[in-house]
């Protein structure tokens, strides 16, 4: 999947930040377990901020709201040691935004993976009240780590692949399993 050209984000008009593009299935996903595997490729006509960018979205509401941990895979093995740092992301739309967490708590939310475009990338996300533990490529330890969800223990809805401008996106393997939760207990 990919968003058409007119929809890219122009950072001469703009300030780049998170958007809501995604293809996603409306269920009512409060904790439990997102696995999938993820790929991504630069567009032909790809803006030179482009990342790659592709990742899950869940607990996605009727307002639009939802939590969001994606990939920056071009990030991963760029010469910038900063930029590298940014490779996976956690973001909360519309209120928590990269750009406004980086600001606020830098580091606290973002990090370093081993991934690329052109590759299958596996992405197994827990969610569970206001945790959310990112696991890639089968690996037992997290690459990410969110212990302060921004839309709350009882934020539910539904699940979507994410992307942003620039991107062609692959998934495939899609499985949610759903765990009861604290709240619901």
């Amino acid at each position: 999947m990919r968003m058409p050209s007119s929809a890219y984000q122009d950072p001469a008009k703009e300030q780049l930040s998170d958007r809501n593009f995604m293809a996603w299935l409306p269920l009512d996903f409060q904790d439990g377990t997102i696995e999938v595997d993820v790929a991504s490729d630069l567009a032909t006509d790809a803006p030179g901020y482009a990342r790659g960018f592709i990742g899950l979205a869940f607990r996605i509401d009727a307002a639009g709201r939802f939590e969001n941990i994606y990939l920056r895979p071009t990030n991963s093995v760029s010469d910038d040691q900063v930029r590298r740092n940014h490779s996976v992301q956690y973001a909360a739309y519309p209120d928590h935004l990269f750009d406004r967490l980086r600001r606020e708590t830098p580091e606290k939310y973002e990090t370093y993976a081993d991934i690329a475009t052109g590759r299958w990338i596996r992405m197994k996300l827990v969610v569970s009240g206001l945790q959310a533990i990112l696991y890639l490529d089968n690996k037992p330890t997290p690459a990410l780590v969110v212990q302060d969800l921004k839309l709350g223990a009882r934020q539910c809805g539904g699940v979507g692949i994410w992307l942003e401008s620039g991107t062609i996106a692959h998934f495939r393997n899609l499985k949610i399993t759903h765990t009861m939760s604290a709240a619901g207990q």
